[in-house]
């Protein structure tokens, strides 16, 4: 008798007519504490990474594939203006890995980069037009290794607001701001599960109202953010 093959688990959209806009809310993180806006400002956020905290617990993707994990890199980049904001991007919709997801600069680290720095600013400027000049880099947060097969540094660096932008059309369908202190306030932390073929599997979500466009950060992108806010805390 034969027998229907299963697929791998590897990705939430592989779900048949999975919407994260309609996925069902579990919970909000609104009992824990925001971060204050002083503390997002460039100088607080230089001595921060000058001296960082010990911390070994970040938040991951369980693993829904056997492959080795590539490595990759994405630039956490705040855009320094009064308001601290974060420089995002809407990926094309023909793209093979997470194809019309808001997602940050970033990508595959390549043999001719020298470190995970460098591979984040060469993203950059391939995916959305930014100089290296134009970045100061603080850091890099923990790995994030996502479900899909991908070890992830973010790299977090202050980018002057006087940047000039052009977005590579291939890969990027958008590029647009969120204001740091939003995404670094719990209460817009959504928690969401979902079950497929007997794998469970977790995941936060941060919407944000930009006019008339909602933006859904969410799978990876509002993973690496909440690491961010994790990180923020540890000293705290």
């Amino acid at each position: 008798m034969s027998t229907t093959p299963v697929t791998p688990f590897v990705s939430l959209t592989q779900i048949p007519q999975f919407s994260p806009e309609a996925a069902e809310v579990l919970g909000v993180d609104d009992h824990l504490p925001r971060i204050a806006i002083e503390r997002l400002h460039a100088t607080a956020l230089q001595a921060y990474f000058a001296d960082p905290p010990v911390w070994t617990t970040p938040i991951h993707e369980p693993p829904m594939t056997q492959r080795v994990p590539a490595p990759a890199s994405v630039l956490l980049g705040i855009v320094m203006r009064a308001e601290p904001m974060v420089l995002l991007t809407l990926r094309t919709s023909h793209l093979s890995n997470h194809s019309g997801q808001i997602a940050f600069p970033g990508g595959r680290q390549d043999a001719q980069d020298a470190d995970e720095t460098a591979a984040a600013l060469r993203e950059a400027q391939e995916e959305v037009g930014l100089h290296p000049q134009f970045v100061q880099v603080l850091g890099c947060l923990p790995l994030y290794v996502t479900g899909t097969g991908f070890k992830v540094t973010p790299v977090v660096g202050l980018i002057d607001p006087a940047m000039r932008l052009q977005a590579n059309p291939h890969e990027v369908a958008e590029v647009f701001e969120v204001p740091l202190l939003h995404l670094m306030n719990p209460a817009n932390h959504r928690r969401h599960a979902v079950e497929w073929q007997g794998v469970r599997r977790e995941w936060f979500s941060m919407p944000y109202q930009d006019e008339q466009t909602t933006r859904m950060i969410w799978g990876a992108t509002a993973g690496i953010l909440r690491n961010f806010y994790q990180f923020l805390q540890a000293k705290s």
